[in-house]
């Protein structure tokens, strides 16, 4: 259940980075202005505090690991949002991360 809860979190949590930093993205290169800006500035905000709901209280643990949901998350992303297509090496690029943040995260260390 704990790594479900964590799961989810990773999830919710790319949603907010990976989500408002195409906002500010949006909002500057795409010429959409101010709004779209501090959308995702308070999307990022937002990002910073779903962290902290991780179950492993280790700071660096849990951002390392999320740097494999990161990497992933903004594959997909750009894959719904802006039409990209990853190609297979993005895909196993895509792979390895998370079996490494799954590694990081979730490996048994005789707790």
């Amino acid at each position: 259940m704990q790594i479900l809860r964590s799961a989810a979190l990773f999830v919710v949590a790319a949603l907010f980075e990976i989500g408002g930093a195409w906002l500010v993205w949006q909002g500057l290169r795409e010429g959409r202005g101010r709004l779209w800006i501090g959308a995702g500035v308070l999307a990022l905000g937002v990002y910073g505090f779903v962290a902290t709901f991780q179950p492993d209280s280790h700071f660096g643990r849990v951002l390392a690991a999320y740097g494999g949901v990161f990497v992933a998350g903004s594959l997909a992303w750009g894959a719904i949002a802006d039409g990209y297509r990853p190609d297979r090496w993005d895909v196993t690029g895509a792979l390895i991360c998370l079996a490494g943040m799954a590694v990081i995260m979730w490996a048994p260390r005789g707790r």
